[in-house]
């Protein structure tokens, strides 16, 4: 069997909010409250798990995404007035990117995570 990340703790100031912005962006699927998380599905083998924090630091999230899904959540980006841009330094420069054959756009969350939509994986050298 292949090792596959099951869940990882998103930290936020509201989790049932930043839960929901989730499930309206990306499309994923709102399971609820688990403990004091808010459980998000985002596929077969990994949730995210939502939790409130008074303080935390910004992390950055990449989800990889069939061309069909990035024009779907790139025109929910545009709709919801959402800064988008083409690096993790420009997440605001109002581009995409068209690294390594694919798309890739970057945008900030309400809790200033920075989150990462790209088609195509980055090209790895072989070992």
């Amino acid at each position: 069997m292949a090792i596959t990340l099951n869940h990882t703790i998103v930290p936020c100031f509201n989790n049932v909010e930043s839960a929901k912005f989730y499930c309206r962006l990306f499309g994923f699927e709102y399971i609820g409250e688990f403990s004091r998380f808010i459980v998000v599905r985002v596929n077969d083998t990994l949730c995210l798990d939502f939790d409130s924090r008074d303080k935390f630091e910004s992390n950055h999230y990449a989800f990889k995404v069939s061309e069909q899904e990035f024009d779907e959540i790139f025109e929910r980006l545009q709709t919801g007035n959402i800064n988008y841009g083409s690096g993790p330094c420009e997440a605001d420069d109002m581009k995409i990117n068209h690294n390594y054959g694919g798309r890739g756009v970057y945008f900030r969350d309400q809790n200033g995570h920075l989150l990462e939509m790209l088609t195509a994986d980055y090209v790895m050298p072989a070992h």
